[in-house]
């Protein structure tokens, strides 16, 4: 009875953050791992290790960075504007070892997805990394020569 008169009610979902350095990092992590529709554990452990390594965070801070990056890679904006922030924020030389790592993303399930290496080739570009550094990146993660 009490129901009908006041009906639950679903709380509204906590606006997202404002990406940042920190949250456009994890969601390209993120966007590259979901990549290929498979979102694995040996994914998800390589994002929190690149987030606890790159900005000095404990496993948990890590953790709870890769779920807020979820939520935000999922509602948010583009690729483009996520690199735009890093591109702002960060040295090309950074830039660059985040494209490495996003390849330890991309191959931590050990499998080569076409899906995962278009998505990296759109967040390189958009980091804006040289053609010769972005196919020096991806022979070095893939053993290549």
């Amino acid at each position: 009875m009490f129901e009908r008169l006041f009906p639950r009610r679903t709380p509204e979902p906590a606006p997202l953050p404002q990406p940042n350095v920190q949250l456009a990092l994890g969601a390209l992590l993120v966007r590259v791992a979901f990549a290929d529709k498979n979102y694995r554990a040996t994914e998800i452990g390589q994002i929190d290790r690149i987030l606890a390594q790159t900005f000095g965070l404990g496993p948990i801070e890590a953790a709870k960075l890769r779920a807020t990056s979820e939520a935000l890679q999922r509602d948010a904006p583009e690729t483009t504007e996520f690199a735009q922030i890093l591109r702002e924020e960060v040295d090309y030389a950074q830039r660059l070892a985040l494209g490495e790592a996003m390849w330890t993303v991309a191959l931590a399930d050990g499998h080569r997805h076409e899906k995962e290496e278009i998505q990296l080739l759109a967040i390189e570009t958009a980091l804006g990394l040289t053609e010769n550094d972005i196919e020096d990146l991806r022979k070095k993660a893939t053993g290549a020569r």
